[in-house]
């Protein structure tokens, strides 16, 4: 229905423009005749003269366009249906004018030139080709735009598949992690034993449902945190963990589960690694929407090597990659110590 309304403004936007040409044009000639008559003979030949614009247009727009985006046709064949639509659309436009428009609505008053006059023949090309020219560009116009926007919304389609599957690729590395712990406590038949498997259940309701959110608020990310580091602490006798937060609005939103991965690695690479005592120093702050995220772990294998990602730091570089257009994420190895810098304006979030 949209679609119709559409055309149908097209062509009495265009039947009323082509009215007032032919006033114009035709006027001088009918000086015995008053102008509302004149105007209303006007209407009835841009009216008869519409026809033939009419159906060659639809045959473009329907028949030709359709063919070429289908891909089905050559193109010599297409070109060729055209110039003969084209030629017989000009003979039905000139014996329209040369048949009615002129007997019939002006009753002879205009001095008509021969059916195939020259320069008769070149004013209907120009007629017939302004009104179809128009038509068939805002059709190539839609059709691109349409495309345009399927494509983009292909583009936020894979993009979100993609997000989807590095949280589902973060958690179960998160729960094998976590299970190694169990298994270890386990076989030292901890006391802690139960009570890091009710902890593991909390962190996995948390992944299993509320992580599902495109954002969640900075309390509950740090607090999924806080619950991963009492995990951990159960664990490991000779860590220190300062953690320190400088929040102005525990309510802003975060991507989830973007956190956890460096500061599980800090543990994985630094206090599981280390036969001494050691330290994890976390310092989140968040200051009108922007997020600096730093933390730094020993470790005891004194080198300072080129940094590579693993799938914890892989996985977060490229989750900020999709879901933030601000950001800045940077690797420190030295010696004896590990440091991640995380900066991001939660405020330049992508909407994927």
């Amino acid at each position: 229905m949209k679609r119709v309304l559409l055309h149908s403004a097209f062509w009495l936007v265009y039947l009323l423009q082509d009215t007032v040409l032919e006033f114009v044009w035709v006027g001088p000639a009918l000086k015995n005749i008053p102008e509302d008559v004149q105007f209303w003979m006007a209407f009835k030949a841009a009216i008869a003269a519409v026809l033939p614009k009419l159906l060659f247009t639809y045959f473009i727009l329907y028949v030709v366009i359709k063919e070429i985006i289908k891909g089905n046709v050559r193109l010599s064949w297409i070109i060729l249906q055209v110039m003969a639509a084209f030629i017989i659309i000009i003979i039905l436009h000139r014996i329209v004018f040369v048949y009615y428009i002129n007997p019939v609505i002006y009753g002879g008053v205009l001095k008509e030139r021969p059916l195939f006059h020259v320069l008769s023949v070149l004013l209907a090309v120009m007629d017939i080709g302004f009104v179809s020219g128009v038509a068939i560009t805002m059709k190539l116009l839609r059709i691109q735009l349409v495309a345009r926007e399927r494509e983009k919304n292909l583009i936020k389609e894979k993009l979100g598949a993609e997000l989807k599957f590095l949280r589902h690729q973060t958690n179960p590395h998160f729960l094998f992690n976590t299970l190694n712990n169990i298994y270890a406590l386990a076989r030292k038949q901890s006391e802690h034993t139960a009570e890091v498997v009710m902890r593991l259940s909390k962190l996995l309701r948390f992944i299993l449902y509320e992580s599902k959110s495109n954002l969640i608020t900075i309390e509950d990310e740090l607090r999924i945190l806080d619950d991963y580091i009492a995990l951990e602490k159960i664990r490991y006798d000779r860590l220190t963990i300062h953690f320190q937060r400088e929040i102005d609005e525990s309510s802003g939103k975060i991507a989830p589960l973007l956190l956890l991965p460096l500061v599980e690695n800090a543990f994985k690479h630094g206090a599981s690694e280390s036969r001494f005592d050691s330290f994890i120093r976390i310092h989140v702050q968040l200051q009108q929407g922007r997020l600096t995220f730093n933390i730094e772990n020993t470790k005891e294998n004194h080198t300072a090597e080129e940094i590579r990602d693993n799938i914890g730091l892989g996985n977060v570089r490229r989750q900020l990659e999709l879901m933030y257009k601000e950001y800045d994420l940077q690797l420190q190895n030295e010696p004896h110590l590990f440091s991640v810098r995380l900066y991001i304006n939660l405020t330049s979030y992508a909407q994927v």
